[in-house]
């Protein structure tokens, strides 16, 4: 065989390794492309899969939150001489005693305090009420988480006590709601977040005793959380976009008056109609009925008046037995994807019980009494705290809750 054909032959045998080679590569390749497509096809399908198994979760996911609530604490001026101690300090501990486990027992508990703190004014009750700091301190150890400060009296000790009031009850890590400390048309109301659940709160008072005139317009507009309508609409509107459920708490109404006004009727169907899904009114140191409102679909409620909490009007000092009552409201709202409904509501009854210790407030020329507030039920024949209370004050509870219970009717199926 010459050279020539030899080295034709070579190269004949160098394309064809080449050519399998290039086979081999593009099997290779192909191999390799397939794979992948395979393994994106089922990481595409196991995020689908996952994505879908999360919404289904969702949808299906149960979230609640217990939220409590109540009418007015009110520190009348015997209340604080009452709580004196000897080195000059106030201890009103012992006047929640018997509400302690329910407020703490609840994902949120929400006050209404009536009054002001501050340095800066004596302390007084009626007409301008400014009680010692250590109520706050009492009403961080009780188990409140929010308080409500939209009331006619916010003012008593003008704007810089009213401020030192929120900056008192917010130093305790307590949310308030009803005075803005920067600008009502800036700063966002109060939203909050309870086991996955937003919940905003909002306060509102329909005047404040005269007092505004202590303030600027500018200083009004800028503080206040008055009943102005187109506000509350705005708000209510807003605060349907951002949370799951909207509380209202507005102060209007009578004093001593069992029943709502027309305005009050008018007003709370309002603010259910802007967004509110439920509305605990306040002001007429007694509790109004309730109201059951179908709203697209879904059941509202509003408490009219929820009363008084604890304060010095009971029935021995203003002979009437309905200022010495109250209610603690208890709400369960229920989250299910993303909707949430009133799944359970109560009226708690309330009482005041308040008895002579046998000393006298020689500075202040006052009698001392100590106060205990009582739900009602735990005080029934049965109840835990039957045995603590004498005769004459187990009648009162029996005759209080009847009739609180027919008033308020309540009655959540």
């Amino acid at each position: 065989m010459d050279k020539r054909h030899v080295e034709r032959q070579r190269k004949k045998d160098r394309r064809l390794g080449l050519l399998v080679s290039l086979l081999v590569l593009v099997l290779f390749l192909a191999f390799l492309l397939e794979r992948r497509l395979s393994t994106g096809d089922f990481v595409l399908n196991n995020t689908i899969k996952t994505s879908l198994e999360q919404e289904k979760t969702k949808e299906h996911k149960v979230q609640t939150a217990r939220v409590v609530a109540n009418g007015d604490i009110l520190i009348h001026d015997i209340l604080y001489t009452s709580a004196a101690q000897e080195d000059g300090s106030y201890h009103f501990d012992p006047y929640f005693t018997y509400v302690k486990e329910w407020i703490q027992s609840a994902d949120l508990a929400i006050g209404d305090y009536e009054g002001t703190i501050s340095p800066d004014f004596p302390l007084a009750g009626y007409p301008l009420f400014n009680a010692p700091s250590e109520i706050a301190q009492t009403i961080k150890k009780t188990g409140y988480d929010v308080v409500d400060l939209a009331h006619n009296h916010i003012l008593d000790s003008h704007l810089s006590g009213a401020l030192n009031t929120v900056e008192t009850f917010n130093a305790l890590g307590i949310d308030t709601i009803g005075i803005y400390t920067k600008n009502r048309e800036k700063q966002d109301f109060l939203i909050k977040e309870v086991n996955g659940i937003k919940i905003a709160i909002l306060g509102y008072s329909y005047g404040y005793n005269g007092m505004e005139t202590t303030l600027t317009d500018e200083e009004y507009q800028k503080h206040m959380s008055d009943l102005d309508e187109a506000k509350i609409k705005k708000e209510l509107k807003k605060a349907e976009k951002l949370a799951d459920v909207t509380l209202v708490m507005p102060q209007m109404g009578v004093e001593y008056a069992l029943e709502p006004t027309a305005e009050q009727v008018d007003l709370y169907h309002k603010m259910i109609d802007w967004g509110a899904d439920v509305v605990f009114g306040g002001h007429p140191h007694v509790a109004e009925p309730s109201e059951i409102v179908e709203h697209k679909g879904d059941k509202k409620l509003i408490i009219y008046s929820m009363g008084n909490f604890i304060s010095n009007q009971t029935y021995e000092m203003l002979g009437n037995y309905w200022t010495e009552r109250g209610l603690l409201m208890d709400v369960t709202f229920e989250k299910k994807g993303d909707k949430t409904v009133i799944k359970t509501a109560e009226a708690h009854p309330t009482m005041v019980w308040a008895w002579n210790k046998g000393t006298y407030n020689l500075d202040y020329n006052y009698p001392n009494f100590d106060y205990r507030v009582m739900i009602l039920e735990d005080f029934l024949e049965g109840g835990k705290y039957r045995s603590e209370i004498p005769v004459n004050i187990q009648e009162k509870v029996d005759i209080a809750y009847t009739e609180m219970n027919e008033l308020v009717g309540l009655h959540w199926k």
